[in-house]
């Protein structure tokens, strides 16, 4: 479960946020919102990438300011560009990185890369380039290496930005079937026609929050009213 409790946020004399309270109990949640609405940083609270400048932000009870690394542990973040989590040559070294801290041997970790990239449809690719991949493969490289760690929550920020349409279905569909709670941010409204929930930032408050017809129908008046 993820919350938001009187949450602020500026930057500098700029106001991003106002006044968020919000439980995210559902599986499959949607966010939206117009550029600059709020609603990246928003999500990188939930992981401490940002810490709010009033509130409080939890994830499974855990006070995400105080308690970050336990946070970071159950919550796993995939980036607009897979680009930017590349870290490692190959496919398999990307995937098996993540694993660095984790203390298991040898043979356990080589057990998870391999899961993770069959998982994936990369297991043909494992000695392959990382960078070198489409840019399809790249995000689901970023996928694989965020969830071979085994997150409980999983926050993707606009994940499909770089992707073409085919791709961009591909990466939702995989995401909506996780056992992980996700937390998808996305200007592709179509993409969260069936999610259990979509909740609505419009200049830095929730401006709507439900099902996904009701959300999405608020949210295509207010980009025609602005």
């Amino acid at each position: 479960m993820i919350t938001f409790e009187g949450v602020h946020h500026s930057y500098g004399k700029r106001v991003v946020l106002r006044g968020i309270d919000l439980t995210l109990s559902e599986r499959r949640v949607g966010i939206v919102g117009a550029n600059g609405s709020g609603k990246s940083t928003l999500a990188r609270m939930i992981n401490g990438l940002i810490s709010p400048s009033r509130g409080r932000v939890g994830v499974d009870g855990l006070d995400v300011a105080r308690q970050g690394a336990a946070v970071r542990r159950r919550v796993g973040f995939v980036f607009p560009d897979p680009e930017a989590q590349i870290v490692m040559p190959t496919v398999a070294e990307d995937v098996d990185f993540s694993l660095r801290r984790h203390r298991l041997d040898r043979a356990e970790r080589a057990a998870r890369v391999r899961e993770a990239l069959t998982r994936f449809g990369l297991a043909d690719h494992a000695d392959h380039p990382a960078h070198q991949l489409s840019s399809g493969q790249k995000q689901l490289l970023a996928l694989a290496a965020v969830l071979v760690t085994q997150p409980s929550v999983l926050v993707a920020d606009e994940p499909t930005t770089l992707l073409d349409r085919r791709n961009a279905r591909e990466i939702t569909r995989l995401m909506a079937g996780l056992d992980q709670q996700v937390v998808l941010v996305t200007h592709q409204l179509e993409l969260l026609a069936d999610w259990d929930r979509v909740v609505v930032i419009d200049a830095g408050r929730v401006a709507a929050d439900g099902p996904p017809q009701e959300s999405l129908e608020r949210y295509r008046r207010l980009m025609d009213e602005s």
